[in-house]
């Protein structure tokens, strides 16, 4: 029969656990207890059908701890008058916690609260929302709120993380924590402390006002009439962003490819330089405004995200042209064609007509399901006689 069980009460009451609402009442502004359950119960005709079943479920339930039942009398020609359960009550939170053996994790997360009560009570709200989160971090949450009162105290800190100077407290400790670490500093720290601009675990420094590692830009000359160093094109320059942002090279061209041994083997070309993309983003290029008056190439694979890390790029610098990223070049190789594991299926703002176009034919997979075709499967003599048509426009 489908009545509920004690299993199925206890089950009711450990999903209230897992979801949080019973620590969240805690915190609530009202009562949350006592609370009523769901409940199934026999009907009149199960009654009658069923009186001995009826009657071992009813002994089940009245010696099931923790609960309240709520009975009506029901009479019955044969059977008489019985008091059958009609509702099943949990009067308060610590009965709800009994029931389910979570008295000890219920007496840590009160402790919480105190704790936070005391020293940051503005993250009670973040208790209240996140409590499990919370308290799965018991046993580092004074550090935690130390990390947070440092940071309160330091409005520009302009430090590494590596420099955080907290009595037991390590860089490694707060790099591992930065995503709780961004929530907690969200509520505590006042808004214009913070770049809102910057966001995700990886921009965590920047976000709340800490140093972070240069962005690095690799790249080489293609040109050795603006060789920086003596000594031919064998160059492979890093410099961080800033600097690369100032410097007076005088190219008018600019090739952005996202392959390592493509960006090592790239040919020499005139008045030119190869940057090694790596995949998306491209900030660390952003404050080179030098790049603006030069002719920027991109190449990248012929595959959905190829076309749309060049739609990103585009987004950043909107004269950037595509380079061996055709029709043509995808069907001269057909017999080097691959598979892209996971195609992207966003629109794609802004391509021209023609990459838009093929773009659609790779989404769509009108050519050939997830068709690939890798940048380094380009023959270098394909690559070679694409160049020299560039360097005659």
């Amino acid at each position: 029969m489908n009545w509920s069980r004690p299993a199925d009460i206890k089950a009711q009451v450990q999903r209230m656990w897992d979801r949080g609402d019973l620590l969240s009442s805690l915190l609530a502004d009202e009562p949350t207890f006592p609370k009523r359950l769901s409940f199934t119960h026999p009907t009149s005709t199960e009654m009658a059908e069923h009186f001995d079943d009826v009657r071992v479920w009813i002994g089940e339930l009245k010696a099931m701890p923790h609960c309240r039942l709520v009975s009506r009398a029901i009479r019955h020609r044969v059977h008489g008058t019985n008091s059958v359960p009609q509702e099943i009550w949990i009067d308060s939170l610590d009965t709800a916690i009994d029931l389910i053996g979570k008295k000890r994790d219920a007496a840590r997360f009160k402790t919480l609260i105190e704790t936070t009560r005391q020293r940051q009570p503005t993250l009670l709200t973040w208790l209240k929302k996140r409590p499990l989160n919370a308290l799965s971090l018991a046993d580092d949450w004074r550090w935690l709120l130390d990390i947070v009162a440092w940071r309160q105290s330091h409005p520009c800190p302009g430090v590494y993380l590596r420099q955080v100077d907290i009595d037991g407290i390590h860089s490694k400790f707060i790099e591992a924590n930065r995503a709780v670490l961004a929530e907690l500093f969200d509520l505590t720290i006042p808004l214009g402390d913070i770049d809102t601009s910057a966001t995700g675990v990886t921009q965590f420094a920047r976000r709340y006002g800490f140093r972070d590692k240069a962005a690095l830009v690799r790249f080489r000359i293609l040109d050795s009439a603006h060789a920086i160093f003596p000594g031919g094109l064998a160059q492979d320059i890093t410099l961080d962003a800033t600097n690369f942002s100032r410097l007076e090279i005088g190219v008018s061209r600019i090739f952005i490819t996202e392959n390592e041994i493509n960006f090592l083997a790239f040919p020499p070309a005139k008045n030119s330089l190869v940057i090694f993309g790596a995949g998306y983003g491209f900030d660390m290029l952003s404050s080179a405004q030098w790049l603006t008056r030069c002719r920027v190439h991109y190449w990248g694979d012929i595959d959905t995200h190829g076309f749309a890390i060049l739609d990103q790029l585009r987004n950043r610098f909107g004269h950037a042209e595509s380079f061996l990223m055709d029709r043509g070049t995808l069907m001269a190789f057909e017999s080097s064609w691959g598979r892209e594991e996971k195609p992207t299926v966003r629109e794609l703002p802004h391509l021209n007509e023609s990459e838009r176009a093929l773009y659609d034919e790779l989404r769509d997979n009108r050519i050939r399901p997830n068709l690939r075709l890798e940048q380094e499967r380009i023959g270098y003599g394909w690559v070679t006689s694409a160049l020299s048509v560039l360097e005659s426009t």
